[in-house]
């Protein structure tokens, strides 16, 4: 069985594109279903995400991030960096019928580091799980 180094979520939402695009580039908004951060939808901007510690994982709660790409509305990338992982998150929005067809990449994980195994793990789950139903919240609040 080959290790997995990237998660891939791909998620129907019924919000047009420019309401999904505003979801994930508006920090306040992002802050509602991601996690506080300083994010500016500006190439080379840097930011971080601010969550729960987990100090025996090595993670100090905060994830340094950097804006790699911005295409908008089609595409969104930024390095995601925080205890030992080094990865990048790229969202992807595909106009489908009256919504939007998001997918997810979060790549970079290495198989052979145990931390950054169940670090995949937990992420996995929570991008599967609470974090797309949190964005389909935000959306549905959004006028």
């Amino acid at each position: 069985m080959s290790e997995r180094t990237t998660i891939e979520v791909d998620q129907f939402l019924a919000h047009p594109p420019a309401k999904v695009w505003r979801a994930l580039t508006d920090s306040d908004l992002l802050a509602r279903w991601l996690m506080p951060n300083d994010f500016r939808p500006v190439p080379g901007h840097r930011f971080t995400f601010r969550t729960t510690p987990r100090p025996g994982q090595g993670f100090d709660g905060v994830v340094h991030c950097e804006v790699l790409e911005l295409d908008e509305p089609r595409r969104l990338r930024w390095a995601w960096r925080g205890g030992s992982l080094n990865t990048v998150v790229t969202w992807t929005l595909v106009p489908e019928g009256r919504g939007t067809r998001l997918f997810l990449e979060h790549a970079g994980f290495d198989p052979e580091d145990p931390v950054q195994r169940r670090t995949f793990t937990l992420l996995d789950g929570g991008w599967r799980s609470h974090v797309w139903r949190r964005l389909e919240q935000a959306l549905a609040d959004l006028a």
